[in-house]
């Protein structure tokens, strides 16, 4: 499964932020990249929750195919 590159968006609107003019782009933008930074930290932690549960799973699978032999 593939996932958004949420800090390379970030990125771009920091970006875009810093080239704004107007204070309610530069606003909006950083308020998306605060938005962006926050799905990525979330995304983060689910991947290392998933990794977790897959290790723990395959810890358990090993234990079972230990115990039948």
């Amino acid at each position: 499964m593939t996932h958004p590159d949420y800090r390379g968006l970030a990125a771009q609107a920091r970006n875009e932020a810093n080239a704004a003019t107007l204070a309610n782009v530069r606003d909006r933008c950083l308020r998306s990249e605060a938005g962006f930074l926050a799905m990525a930290e979330r995304q983060d932690l689910a991947d290392r929750n998933r990794a977790r549960r897959e290790a723990a799973s395959a810890a358990a699978a090993a234990d079972a195919d230990t115990e039948l032999a």
